[in-house]
């Protein structure tokens, strides 16, 4: 449901910016520091958004990666590193996060289409971005189901997760292929791309808060590449915690 917030009320096209952007500036850099004020950037668009809960709980999802993330690099790099790494990482995560839990999927395919991309794969995008929850209630509702015949699916250890994932993946493949045969003889009845010229409901456009969101993400792509080129004038950016 979409709220009343400046997050939600800007132009998708804005949001997908922001992502790149935000990917695009953690990627140049290798150091926490720099790495955490980006991520302090992105917390008062969660709070924003009214998405810390959600976003929390996204992040509670990878502490499995993390673990692996702090093992492997603490142990062939540094911690530096690591802890470098996870940050970055999460901070790609929040950026597409704030992108696909604020952005509508009719908002999606209107915006890919105005962006010259051609309709029929802008309408298999937004399509796919639509299935998102409701591939997530069935898997809910394939696991109670596979609960109450027995199987022990919260069963310890890396190997016995593994093996109780097939229980979960064959029936939900099954029920994806149904539901995607399903869609393709609605399309075909409606003859789906038989007119190549199509008119919407609705259109978007950008509004003077999304020109300022976008020059704001612009000035900071700059202002992050400025400090990457001149990060030896900045010695306290730095930040090592190397034994």
């Amino acid at each position: 449901m979409k709220q009343d917030s400046f997050l939600h009320e800007l132009d998708p096209r804005a949001k997908l910016l922001m992502a790149v952007i935000y990917t695009l500036c953690t990627l140049i850099f290798t150091d926490i520091v720099p790495l955490l004020i980006i991520l302090l950037s992105l917390l008062p668009l969660i709070v924003n958004g009214k998405l810390f809960k959600k976003w929390i709980k996204s992040i509670k999802g990878l502490s499995f990666l993390f673990i692996i993330i702090i093992f492997l690099n603490t142990f062939f790099i540094s911690l530096t590193f690591a802890i470098a790494m996870i940050i970055r990482i999460t901070i790609m995560i929040s950026a597409f996060s704030l992108f696909f839990l604020t952005v509508d999927p009719n908002d999606l395919a209107l915006s890919l289409i105005s962006m010259k991309i051609p309709y029929s794969i802008a309408f298999s995008f937004s399509l796919a971005f639509r299935f998102i929850p409701t591939i997530a209630i069935e898997t809910e509702n394939i696991k109670d189901a596979q609960q109450s015949r027995g199987y022990e699916l919260q069963a310890s250890g890396i190997i016995n997760q593994v093996k109780n994932l097939f229980p979960l993946l064959v029936p939900l493949i099954i029920c994806s292929i149904k539901r995607a045969f399903n869609v393709a003889e609605a399309l075909e009845s409606r003859a789906f791309g038989s007119n190549k010229k199509r008119t919407h409901y609705f259109t978007i456009k950008f509004t003077w808060k999304d020109w300022i969101f976008t020059s704001y993400l612009l000035l900071l792509l700059i202002f992050m590449i400025f400090i990457r080129i001149n990060l030896n004038l900045f010695p306290f950016l730095t930040w090592s915690m190397d034994l």
